[in-house]
């Protein structure tokens, strides 16, 4: 993983285009997954992981799309990431006012919401230079652990009682927050170096990141 400028992207690209549609319904679902935790019953928390569920495969699908398509856009490049934060913070909030976390899983949940709110500021200054910062095989992992991670936990005690589902979840959202910190330093190291010898440009558009 480096730091890269970041080149150009489609300017024609439409809001109507099916991966900024994808990434969009990422964002429209999270209303209704934070509505099923007030819906008693079994059947509430299985429909609340298959939105969830639904949504972490069109964060995969909605940039494979864009780019087999040729459809990357600046509004894409930059409502992706947050339509991903939201979803992982908004679940994470109601989670723990739930009490669906115990306490010792509460832990790796503010580490990985600290992370994404590090990584932000950081991509956000360096967007100013015009500088990307790709995404990083580990932090794939990191991504993908943590979606299957509160996906179990969604589901928690409405699972079969023959599996401990809350201790995996819990075991994997503890996994999720070690790739997190692995990640983090990893952006920060990488950011950093860049900003001591980088001066922002005077002109130009500046780019969105990776």
């Amino acid at each position: 993983m480096g730091v890269r400028f970041v080149a150009p992207l489609e300017d024609s690209v439409p809001l109507t285009s099916l991966p900024n549609l994808l990434t969009l319904s990422r964002i429209l679902v999270i209303p209704v997954v934070i509505a099923t935790f007030y819906v008693q019953g079994d059947c509430a928390r299985w429909f609340a992981c298959a939105l969830f569920s639904a949504a972490g495969v069109t964060d995969w699908l909605d940039g494979h799309m864009a780019r087999r398509w040729a459809q990357q856009s600046e509004l894409g490049r930059f409502l992706d990431p947050i339509a991903d934060k939201l979803l992982v913070a908004a679940t994470l909030f109601m989670l723990v006012a739930t009490d669906r976390l115990s306490s010792g899983a509460v832990l790796p949940a503010l580490v990985i919401l600290c992370r994404e709110i590090l990584v932000s500021g950081l991509r956000e200054y360096l967007a100013e230079l015009r500088v990307g910062l790709p995404v990083s095989r580990l932090a794939k992992w990191k991504t993908g652990i943590q979606m299957v991670a509160i996906g179990v936990l969604i589901v928690g005690d409405a699972g079969p009682a023959f599996v401990p589902v809350a201790a995996i979840g819990e075991m994997l959202l503890w996994v999720a927050a070690l790739l997190t910190l692995m990640t983090g330093y990893d952006y920060l190291r990488l950011g950093l170096a860049h900003m001591t010898r980088a001066t922002p440009p005077r002109h130009g558009k500046p780019q969105h990141l990776a």
